[in-house]
């Protein structure tokens, strides 16, 4: 009798080694990194160019800016909300940054806009057209203004206790509307040169910059999340509000600083893909294929949706797989609805996931 119990508890069809393994192959936290390898490995028979070098190369390029909003996501994910407002950030700072720093637009164009004679001069350049401190000027002022829009929507949020979902909603149509309004939905171009080293060019003609700003952007909300105080907090907040109230945690000061974080890495994203458009783009606000594959990846890569649990790491796989995944799709040469759907389908999944993950860490 005890040989049989002993043999039944470590027979791989009874629940035993195999149920065991399975629970720890969803709970690790490199779950989504083996997902991203095998699902590669698997379309190289039926894509054959997925895996050459200037499709991998292509992929790169798209992981870096997503991977910068997303981590900011990441910050206010990990509180219990969710920022739909990224992308109407990355409109608005797109347009403003290029303005300052343009080197002429069409007067004909411009001129009726709250832009002319103010931003960008009479003479059809930005007011500091050909200055030796235009590029950095314009990208302090994204940033600045990133940070600046992020923080009104996380205080509003915070101060009066309205859920995320809907806060951020308002401030996307709003400041998607500001983009729009500014240049009357035209683009901002003749950019100067070297703004769009950033997109193509960098350090010793291996990295470019924008995957340089990507990773230190990611190894700074790294340690911010898991070396400082303001990081523990976060988790507290996101784990249950009331009670890190009662033990002493600023939670109003937390969130809205969660957001002026997710503002400031949506800044960053906008002067990443203005770099590699050549231009200011107020149409960013009305891309929600962007929306989607930043909420997607923050949510694929393990963030929790119920708040308390995330890692920078997590979300860097989450960006690589639905980046990946959308490579896949447009080389398929699928309609856009369908491209649609079945990024909703693996949000979906993730979402299911996450619920597994939760029931196998309280078992």
């Amino acid at each position: 009798m005890v040989s049989e119990s002993v043999s039944s508890a470590t027979e791989p069809g009874r629940g035993g080694v195999i149920g065991n393994w399975s629970r720890r192959v969803v709970a690790s936290e490199h779950l989504v990194l083996y997902v991203t390898l095998v699902f590669f490995v698997a379309l190289i028979p039926f894509i054959p160019k997925i895996a050459t070098a200037q499709n991998i190369s292509n992929v790169l390029s798209n992981v870096w800016p997503l991977l910068v909003i997303a981590v900011g996501q990441t910050y206010v994910m990990i509180t219990g909300g969710i920022d739909l407002s990224q992308i109407a950030i990355i409109a608005v700072t797109s347009v403003l940054g290029a303005a300052v720093m343009t080197l002429g637009v069409d007067p004909k164009v411009f001129a009726d806009t709250v832009l002319w004679g103010t931003v960008i001069s009479q003479e059809g350049g930005g007011i500091l057209s050909g200055h030796v401190w235009s590029m950095p000027a314009a990208l302090m002022i994204m940033l600045l203004i990133g940070g600046l829009m992020g923080g009104l929507t996380g205080w509003v949020i915070a101060r009066f206790e309205l859920p995320a979902f809907m806060m951020s909603l308002v401030a996307l149509l709003f400041f998607s509307a500001v983009a729009v309004w500014l240049t009357r939905s035209e683009n901002v171009n003749n950019l100067p040169p070297s703004f769009s080293t950033i997109a193509d060019q960098g350090y010793g003609g291996f990295l470019s910059w924008s995957a340089l700003i990507a990773l230190g952007v990611a190894g700074l909300a790294h340690l911010g999340l898991s070396r400082t105080i303001f990081g523990r907090w976060i988790y507290a907040v996101g784990m249950n509000p009331v009670a890190a109230r009662i033990s002493g945690v600023p939670v109003r000061k937390v969130i809205t600083w969660c957001f002026v974080v997710s503002g400031v890495t949506a800044a960053i994203g906008s002067v990443l893909y203005s770099a590699r458009l050549e231009m200011g783009r107020p149409a960013f606000g009305d891309n929600l294929n962007l929306l989607l594959d930043v909420v997607g990846a923050t949510v694929i890569g393990g963030t929790s949706l119920f708040g308390g649990s995330g890692k920078i790491l997590w979300t860097i796989y989450g960006v690589l797989l639905f980046t990946l995944l959308s490579n896949a799709l447009n080389l398929m040469n699928l309609s856009f609805f369908a491209v649609f759907i079945v990024k909703g389908c693996v949000i979906l999944v993730a979402a299911w996931l996450d619920v597994q993950r939760r029931e196998v860490k309280t078992a």
